[in-house]
């Protein structure tokens, strides 16, 4: 496997967001150094891994010199191409339109520089975001640096892939089926999907009938993510439901854990599966209580609402996209998945109604299995990771869909539910990449996850891609 990093004896060193805040304080390094230092190794990786959608290095720079007060002040950071920001394109990993540069920062990004974070770009995703890889017909795969012969997984592949490979610390990340936790689970990261309306959105992820997108990060530890949700409340609360608040350390409370490795009508493979099995045993020598569950809370129905839901997003998109974006757009530059989207939505919209009324069902559900349950543990993919040309968007549509919807099995559910997921670099394959385990909490829950976390992280430290 050809493995790519960029960590050095730089300013940046092999400090994650908080260590590099600390390092900031104590006057180890200067804004400028770091912001410079995180500069060159993106330069570096990137002819590797190919995460950069937008350079906005020089704006960067600028801002080094009176970066934004915040917790994360100075922090380099990245994100994602498919959130406005002011100043900066928006193209969303498709060429079907020119990307023109935003009027103003959207909500998201406006609460995301608010911790002080300083962008130097934006991350490529998949069209769109919806494939479980960002394979581009023209550019290319963003790959990961385990090993750039796999895909670094998901819509934010080009924000794990950099921060997996010691580029920036801490990257902003967006799930809609899967993409803070995919990407994680690929490249030995953490990635928690928050609870539904737990961070502020753009307007079209607000708009949506299921609001199935929650934005958030992935990062190298623990307490760079515990931070993140911590600063990001300072900034934008939802008052609907209990703060995540200052999580800094195991919680004591034993919790019972329901275990399952079937997926939504797919099991997971024989290795994922073991794996997935040890790491409940692990849980169990801590004093959890491990119950296995033959099914989760959903019917029988919910893997083919999921897709008819997903694919109406692709045609809204392909069916509005004159009206948004005028002369420059082209759907011929449309890749497969997206237009076998749209054609599987035509053909059935007459299911719709239904379908959308069970998705929002399945929020109760979740709510009744969760008075039994502290939390479920899946493994966050169903197989080890593709290698780059599996999931191709030019290839015809069926064979992208079967082949995505056997690895992409377990994701979907939280992101319908509302409810919070991490997911945490718990295992390694045979072939020695990660294979990331994921622990699923009741909406609002997301302290339960994140205390967990700690515990599992200070039990079983993850491997390190630069060890």
């Amino acid at each position: 496997m050809n493995r790519v990093h960029a960590f050095s004896d730089d300013a940046l060193g092999e400090h994650d967001a908080v260590g590099l805040v600390e390092a900031l304080h104590a006057g180890e390094v200067s804004v400028p150094q770091v912001v410079e230092a995180a500069i060159s190794r993106v330069e570096r990786v990137d002819p590797d891994l190919n995460a950069i959608a937008y350079r906005a290095f020089e704006r960067a720079r600028l801002e080094a010199k009176d970066p934004r007060a915040g917790f994360f002040s100075g922090v380099p950071t990245l994100i994602k191409d498919n959130v406005a920001v002011e100043g900066m394109p928006t193209q969303e990993g498709t060429d079907s339109y020119v990307g023109r540069p935003q009027p103003r920062d959207g909500d998201f990004a406006r609460m995301y520089r608010a911790t002080g974070l300083v962008l130097l770009g934006k991350t490529q995703l998949s069209e769109y975001g919806f494939s479980g890889a960002a394979e581009h017909p023209r550019l290319g795969s963003v790959r990961s640096p385990w090993s750039t012969d796999h895909v670094a997984g998901a819509s934010s592949a080009g924000s794990a892939a950099l921060v997996a490979a010691g580029a920036v610390p801490i990257a902003h990340a967006n799930d809609g089926g899967g993409s803070i936790r995919i990407p994680a689970a690929v490249n030995g990261l953490v990635g928690l999907k928050p609870t539904r309306n737990r961070t502020a959105q753009d307007k079209m992820m607000r708009d949506m009938p299921i609001r199935i997108v929650s934005d958030g990060v992935v990062t190298r530890s623990v307490r760079d993510t515990a931070a993140f949700f911590r600063e990001s409340e300072k900034v934008y609360r939802a008052l609907e439901m209990p703060p995540i608040g200052d999580i800094r350390r195991p919680g004591r409370r034993r919790l019972r854990v329901a275990l399952n490795t079937a997926g939504m009508g797919v099991a997971a493979s024989p290795e994922v599966a073991a794996l997935t099995e040890q790491v409940a045993a692990s849980l169990e020598a801590l004093g959890h209580r491990v119950e296995p569950v033959e099914a989760l809370m959903v019917p029988d129905s919910f893997r083919e609402d999921f897709l008819l839901y997903w694919s109406m997003l692709a045609m809204f998109l392909v069916r509005t996209g004159r009206r948004r974006h005028g002369r420059s757009w082209a759907p011929q530059n449309l890749d497969n998945l997206t237009l076998g989207l749209d054609r599987h939505c035509r053909r059935n919209l007459h299911r719709l109604p239904g379908t959308i009324r069970r998705l929002k069902a399945t929020q109760q559900l979740s709510a009744a299995f969760h008075q039994h349950h502290d939390v479920v543990l899946t493994p966050t993919l169903a197989t080890r990771t593709p290698e780059v040309g599996h999931l191709d968007p030019t290839r015809d549509y069926d064979t992208i869909m079967d082949r995505l919807m056997a690895w992409v099995a377990f994701t979907p559910l939280q992101n319908v539910t509302g409810d919070p997921a991490i997911s945490l670099p718990l295992a390694t394959t045979a072939e020695g990449l990660p294979q990331g385990m994921m622990f699923g909490a009741g909406a609002g829950r997301e302290a339960t996850l994140l205390e967990l976390a700690y515990e599992l992280e200070e039990a079983f430290p993850w491997a390190r891609i630069q060890g």
